[in-house]
């Protein structure tokens, strides 16, 4: 598609009228974005969003092996996945997460995901950069794939930061609904939710694709109904489709356009639901 405005009453702030991104998609309530959020990011307005979820490159494409489904294949995810050298992606990390702090809202949280590959540098550069770290949860996930070689511990885990813009952030957490869903006592950082199912990837895989149950939990916990959600590595567009599940708006930005075609039938598979 070319390039043109994004849905008006969705980014309805003046700034945004003419921003020149390409609107893949749009809708009341959402936008999906083609592009390096490195480029579109700064088009908007500071303090825009009430939240981010961030899922980005673990840069874990090392031809290693892995198994899925009972068969030995590549972990190799693509160009996007591939490591740069060690500065070069905590440079990457630490630029894509100076930009998302500007357009977050001075009370608004971040969340990233990542493994051992990334998620340290991450951890890191919120540090350099000045946001609060608040939280560190383990998503666990049952029944993972073994290790084939043997000779490591097998991998269940992923790790999601949760951090606040910066110390005097005034963060939702809507700890009543959590503590609810935890059964009348006080949610740990040890989520345990099963990967997304044949369900969620009826248009397509996503190598990253993150359960909806994940990121309902996510956008329940830290924000409110009407607020901007955004994910600047949005794939196959599980934030959105969350976001719009619970009241929210939603704008995902991702640079590859297959995964955009993905998220983009998931989200008209599911609009009767949405609303959209």
């Amino acid at each position: 598609m070319g390039v043109r405005k994004v849905g008006e009453k969705l980014l309805d702030h003046p700034a945004l009228q003419d921003i020149p991104v390409q609107a893949y998609a749009t809708g009341r309530d959402y936008a999906l974005i083609h592009g390096n959020c490195l480029t579109v990011l700064p088009e908007f307005p500071e303090g825009y969003f009430d939240m981010i979820f961030a899922d980005p490159p673990y840069f874990l494409s090392n031809d290693g092996i892995t198994c899925h489904a009972g068969k030995m294949v590549s972990v190799n995810k693509g160009k996007w996945d591939e490591s740069m050298g060690v500065e070069a992606n905590h440079e990457f990390v630490f630029e894509w997460l100076k930009a998302c702090r500007r357009v977050l809202k001075e009370d608004g949280t971040i969340w990233v995901s990542g493994t051992n590959h990334i998620i340290y540098s991450v951890g890191y550069a919120m540090q350099q950069i000045g946001y609060k770290i608040l939280n560190d949860i383990v998503w666990e996930k049952p029944n993972p794939p073994p290790n084939l070689s043997c000779r490591y511990f097998t991998h269940s885990t992923e790790i999601i930061l949760w951090a606040a813009k910066s110390k005097s952030s005034r963060h939702t957490f809507n700890y009543d609904l959590m503590k609810q869903m935890a059964a009348g006592k006080q949610m740990k950082t040890v989520w345990t939710i099963k990967p997304p199912g044949p369900e969620e990837k009826r248009f397509g895989k996503h190598p990253t694709q993150k359960p909806l149950a994940l990121l309902r939990r996510i956008i329940t916990a830290s924000t409110n109904e009407g607020e901007r959600v955004l994910d600047p590595f949005v794939g196959s567009g599980t934030t959105v489709i969350a976001a719009l599940e619970l009241g929210r708006q939603g704008i995902g930005i991702d640079a590859e356009s297959e995964y955009l075609e993905k998220a983009d039938s998931r989200i008209m598979d599911m609009a009767p639901a949405l609303g959209v």
